[in-house]
């Protein structure tokens, strides 16, 4: 019976993974089935709202600008998540067990009850912005199109067994990144590349966002190990 079940959970993963778009995560790099390359930013928000009008127009006129100078196509993902709070609740349960002070250990207390009514009125969400960079390898002008054409035909294999094309291709795209990160600074808003353990741990959460709150991700080092 075990060796059933087990076989049916193969059966349900390889059929999952057949209809997903990535081939594979590399070197801060998402490589998709028809040989195009990813990379993801993770932007913060500013308050708009609350800038003074001259600095609304500068902003305004610095994404214009940003835009403007774009010569290629890319994506604005915001993803909006509930927020997990109970670890936060854990720390304080613990911190409440450590406080000595008689009064702080009460408002502690009170701190915990307050927190726990609010999220029980309703679900407090979390906001996260993404820039995703797309390089397309049939873009390159210094290569024939067919050859490029074939690339595409067969990218996992291309791309896994020529690394001298992969490196080729990343380093293109990383010059777009440069273009967009400092179109994107000049709006005042922080930006941080997403590396390959968070690419995984973006894209897991995303195709498995009720799983992920129970079963997280071992650290992408911790699995190489194990792997070998």
């Amino acid at each position: 019976m075990s060796e059933i079940n087990s076989l049916a959970r193969n059966k349900v993963n390889v059929s999952t993974q057949q209809y997903l778009d990535i081939a594979e995560i590399k070197d801060d790099v998402v490589i998709m089935k028809d040989g195009t390359l990813r990379a993801v930013l993770l932007v913060s928000s500013i308050n708009f709202a609350l800038k003074s009008e001259d600095e609304q127009n500068a902003v305004i006129n610095s994404y214009v600008m940003f835009l403007n100078n774009l010569n290629f196509m890319l994506e604005i993902v915001i993803q909006s998540r509930e927020l997990d709070i109970d670890n936060y609740l854990m720390y304080l349960k613990e911190k409440e067990k450590q406080q000595l002070n008689k009064l702080l250990k009460m408002q502690t207390s009170e701190y915990i009850d307050y927190i726990k009514e609010l999220t029980s009125i309703g679900k407090i969400m979390n906001k996260r912005f993404y820039v995703v960079v797309p390089y397309n390898p049939l873009s390159d002008k210094h290569k024939s199109f067919f050859k490029l054409l074939g690339e595409a035909v067969r990218p996992a294999t291309s791309i896994t067994l020529k690394e001298k094309s992969f490196n080729r291709y990343k380093e293109m795209l990383n010059r777009r990144l440069e273009s967009v990160i400092g179109g994107l600074e000049s709006m005042g808003v922080s930006i941080a590349r997403l590396d390959t353990q968070s690419l995984i741990e973006l894209y897991y959460k995303t195709y498995n966002p009720e799983t992920s709150k129970n079963q997280g991700l071992a650290d992408l080092e911790k699995m190489r190990v194990e792997s070998n």
